[in-house]
Formats: C-alpha cells, structure tokens, sequence
C-alpha cells in the first residue's frame, strides 16, 4: 500500500485515536505519543489494512489495546490519576465570600428604598413580572411604574458606585 492511500484511510480516525488515547491515558502528551505509536503500528500492517471490512474499527482497536499496555506497563512517565484537563466547577472560596458580601449590601440598598420603590423592583427585576401583571398587583398605571423602578435602579446604582468607589480619589 502506498503511503497517499495509507494517509487516505488513517488520516480521518486520527482525531479519533487521539480522543480515545486522551480518556484512557488522561494525559495530553501521552495521548500524542500514543496516536503516533498506533500511525506507526497501522503503517507497520499497513498491507493487512486494505481486507478489513471498517479501517475505523481496526484503528480504535489498535488504540484501546496499546493504551491499555501502556496502563499495565506504567513505562510512560508522563501518566497521570487525574485529567489535567479537569476543571473544577467549584467557585473558589474567596470569590463566594465576595459575592455572598455583595450581595448582603444590594439587600441592604434594596431594603433602604421606599416601599413602592422596593416592591417594584423586587416585582420586576427579581420577580420577572411584566408591566401589566405590576400594575395589576400595585393598582399602578404603567409610567408611575417605570418611574418608581427608573428612580430604584438609580438609587442601587448610586449606592454601589459609592460603596465601589469609597477611598478611590
């Protein structure tokens, strides 16, 4: 077989192997070096390839086994327990303090408001609920809402600027 029509058959399954050798090594550069091992022991039968039926399947084999070797032998140095893809999800420690705080003070704004002020707000952007079912709830026509809620918002933006902005000349 030549190496054109060789490269014609592995060249689509190679993302495949790679993938493959990723999850079972957990370990990028072991993964590489694996796909390139597999490219080498398919060019090596390279001559068998063209009787099987799914060239795909042949090379997804080749890779599951040799990575398994790889796992019993322990011989690549480069093999970790845990992916060093991974990452966590968890929102750090400090990063919680700071947004639990934060929002400790919009409460604090939020509850310095007038009440009308306050339930609208809390009714639109907390709440979702739309103008009418607003002013259907506070027997308010729509500008007097959009007034009240314009006239909150500023207030909690005023409020954080100056929290934010406190020491800062």
């Amino acid at each position: 077989m030549q190496e054109r029509i060789f490269l014609n058959h592995i060249n689509p399954v190679k993302d495949k192997i790679y993938r493959l050798a990723l999850r079972l090594l957990t370990s990028r550069d072991a993964a590489e070096d694996a796909t390139q091992e597999v490219i080498l022991k398919l060019w090596s039968r390279k001559d068998k390839i063209k009787h099987y039926a799914n060239v795909e399947a042949f090379a997804m084999t080749v890779t599951k086994n040799y990575c398994l070797d790889q796992l019993k032998l322990k011989q690549n140095s480069n093999l970790r327990i845990v992916h060093q893809n991974y990452e966590s999800k968890q929102i750090p420690l400090q990063r919680e303090i700071e947004v639990n705080d934060e929002m400790q003070w919009l409460g604090r704004i939020i509850d310095s408001l007038p009440e009308q002020q306050k339930l609208i707000f809390q009714l639109r952007d907390v709440e979702q609920y739309d103008y009418d079912e607003i002013a259907e709830i506070t027997n308010m026509n729509h500008t007097a809402i959009r007034v009240a809620l314009s006239r909150a918002r500023k207030a909690i933006r005023e409020k954080l600027i100056k929290k934010h902005n406190y020491g800062i000349k």
